[in-house]
C-alpha cells in the first residue's frame, strides 16, 4: 500500500516572520490523525529555520533543488551534502519552473536525481507538459521522454527510492487544473511505463499531482487510483488550506 505524500512548494516566497508563523501551525497541525506523509520544500535561505522549527514534528523537510555536482567553482548551487547538513530528506528536482526558467534538460534533471539518491535524500522527480504540448496530443509523450531520462540514468530499481510528481506545466499557479480524470490517465502512463520494465517497483512508486491543488479539489483527485499525493504550490503558504489538503487523506 503506498502512502500519501502531499509536499509544500513555498517558492520563492517567505520570510523570517511569516515562515516561524506557518511552520509552527504545521509542526502543531499535522499529527496522527494524518494519515500522509507531509513535506514542506522551503527556500534554501530558510532551511536552517526550518530545521529548528520542525524538529520533533511530523512534518519533514525538503529543498527546492540539488546541484548535480558535489562541490567546487559552481557559484550559486548548492550540493547534496549541504542539504544533509541541513537534515533535508527530500529534494524537488526538475520543476517545471526550472526546465522553463533556468534551462534545465532531461539529462541534467536525471543527474540531479542520481545526486540526490547517491546520499540518500529522495528527489522528487517532476515531469508535465505545456499547454501548446497537450493541446498538440503530445502530452504523453512529453512525460515519457522526461521520465526515460532519469530512468536510463539511475535505473528502475532506483525507482523504489524516489517520487515522481507530474505537474501540467498550464495547470502551475494559474488556478486552472487538469481533472482528476485527466491527472489519473496520466499518473497511469507513467505507471506503466515502469511496469514495463519491473512491475513491483512500479507498484511501489509514489506519483504525486502537482498543478493548483487546493482545498476544493484534493480529495477528488485524491481519491484516483494513481495519484499518490500532492505538489501543493500557492496552497502551502496558508496553514489552513494546507492542512485542509492534508487531511483529505483521511476521507
Amino acid at each position: 500500500m503506498r502512502r500519501t505524500l502531499i509536499a509544500g512548494n513555498w517558492k520563492m516566497h517567505g520570510s523570517l516572520s511569516s515562515n516561524a508563523q506557518l511552520l509552527a501551525a504545521l509542526s502543531s497541525g499535522v499529527d496522527e490523525a494524518v494519515a500522509a506523509d507531509v513535506l514542506v520544500c522551503v527556500p534554501f535561505p530558510y532551511l536552517a529555520q526550518a530545521q529548528l522549527a520542525l524538529s520533533g514534528s511530523k512534518v519533514v523537510l525538503g529543498a527546492q533543488d540539488i546541484s548535480e555536482r558535489a562541490q567546487g567553482a559552481f557559484t550559486g548551487d548548492v550540493s547534496g551534502a549541504m542539504l544533509q547538513d541541513f537534515e533535508c530528506r527530500y529534494v524537488l528536482v526538475g520543476h517545471s519552473e526550472r526546465r522553463c526558467l533556468h534551462g534545465e534538460t532531461d539529462v541534467q534533471v536525471a543527474a540531479k536525481a542520481a545526486a540526490a539518491l547517491a546520499l540518500g535524500i529522495v528527489p522528487v522527480v517532476c515531469v508535465g507538459e505545456t499547454l501548446a504540448q497537450r493541446e498538440a496530443g503530445q502530452a504523453a509523450q512529453v512525460v515519457a521522454t522526461q521520465l526515460a531520462a532519469v530512468l536510463k540514468h539511475v535505473g528502475v530499481a532506483a525507482f523504489s527510492r524516489l517520487v515522481v510528481a507530474y505537474e501540467p506545466v498550464w495547470a502551475i499557479g494559474t488556478g486552472r487544473t487538469a481533472s482528476a480524470a485527466q491527472a489519473q490517465e496520466m499518473h497511469s502512463g507513467l505507471r506503466a511505463q515502469v511496469a514495463a520494465l519491473d512491475a513491483d517497483v512500479a507498484a511501489g512508486l509514489r506519483i504525486v499531482y502537482g498543478g493548483s491543488v487546493k482545498p476544493e479539489n484534493a480529495f477528488e483527485l485524491f481519491a484516483m487510483p494513481d495519484i499518490d499525493g500532492g505538489l501543493v504550490g500557492g496552497a502551502s503558504l496558508v496553514a489552513e488550506d494546507f492542512l485542509t489538503i492534508c487531511r483529505a487523506v483521511n476521507h
